[in-house]
């Protein structure tokens, strides 16, 4: 019996597929040493035989199955980030028919697992209605967009509901493959792949993001952003930005929380946790100097902040800047 059916579509994150089979590599070599029973798996792909992945690789892959099974579907990354561009991916015919077969597949009661972008090609399957799911966090406005009867979670690294797990960026394959591992195989596994291959557990998004690239071509976003960045350490308020736009407080609120999943005062927050991290770690500034640069009258409340977003103590980002005091 097969545990996992690798889904590879011409042109997806080299870097995402080789996690993938790495993580399963390392799963089946260790796992005799724990009397753990070895992963078993395929790569296949709508069109089959070599598949060009990004960055000039190929993988060699076989046809999609025909027959129903109970191995977990992983669909790593498409290699496309833009909006505009997964519109047309989607609509090519392979993406169509990888569409049909994870439908039969998900019909039958089948799991199925997809990072990134590939989360958009469970959307247009129809997979993400009435289910809670992640992507990429610079997606997840549009995400909101395409599945609105789905609750997009795009703070989480990897979000599972029923049959349905999904993770973040390209390289958060990693957590999702782990998490796998995790369910079907045990945590002792898992862990032992984790130390291999030396992985850290990551649950959040929220330390990564980059609130400029929240915009994703949104001119309102990217207007909101660089004022906020600009006006640190006295930030405007929701009523001052509204005005400024010539709209209601609601009104902003609104076309902020369409376009990034969030409100106008966590977009603030975003900037200023961005800002903060870029002088932890470049700057030999304190903590207290850091505080006062993105507008907190003290250090505990940054420290808040941080740990908040982030699950770490500002010390953490401190530690790799050899400059710092």
């Amino acid at each position: 019996m097969t545990d996992f059916t690798v889904l590879v579509l011409p042109g997806a994150y080299a870097s995402s597929v080789a996690v993938t089979l790495d993580m399963l590599q390392a799963a089946a070599a260790i796992a005799p040493h724990l009397n753990t029973p070895q992963p078993r798996w395929r790569v296949v792909s709508p069109t089959a035989g070599t598949v060009p992945l990004s960055s000039g690789l190929q993988l060699a892959t076989r046809t999609l199955p025909a027959r129903a099974d109970r191995s977990t579907w992983i669909i790593p990354g498409l290699g496309v980030d833009q909006p505009q561009a997964l519109t047309v991916r989607l609509q090519q015919d392979d993406a169509r028919r990888a569409s049909e077969a994870l439908r039969r597949h998900a019909a039958r009661g089948g799991a199925v697992a997809a990072s990134c972008s590939a989360v958009f090609l469970l959307q247009h399957t129809g997979l993400l209605t009435g289910r809670r799911a992640t992507t990429s966090w610079w997606l997840a406005g549009h995400l909101r967009q395409q599945a609105p009867a789905c609750e997009v979670a795009a703070e989480q690294m990897v979000c599972v509901d029923g049959p349905l797990c999904t993770a973040g960026a390209a390289l958060a394959q990693s957590d999702m493959m782990l998490h796998l591992l995790r369910s079907r195989f045990g945590t002792a596994l898992a862990e032992r792949v984790a130390r291999l291959l030396l992985l850290d557990a990551r649950e959040a998004q929220s330390p990564f993001v980059v609130p400029s690239m929240l915009a994703q071509g949104n001119e309102l976003i990217r207007q909101l952003t660089r004022r906020i960045e600009a006006s640190l350490p006295q930030p405007p308020d929701v009523a001052t930005l509204a005005a400024e736009q010539a709209m209601s407080s609601r009104t902003l609120s609104r076309h902020v929380r369409a376009a990034t999943g969030q409100g106008v005062l966590a977009l603030v927050q975003s900037v200023r946790l961005n800002r903060a991290r870029r002088l932890l770690e470049s700057s030999r500034l304190s903590i207290e100097q850091i505080a006062a640069q993105v507008g907190y009258h003290d250090a505990t409340a940054l420290r808040r902040l941080v740990r908040k977003a982030t699950g770490a103590t500002p010390s953490h980002f401190r530690a790799g800047n050899k400059k710092a005091p």
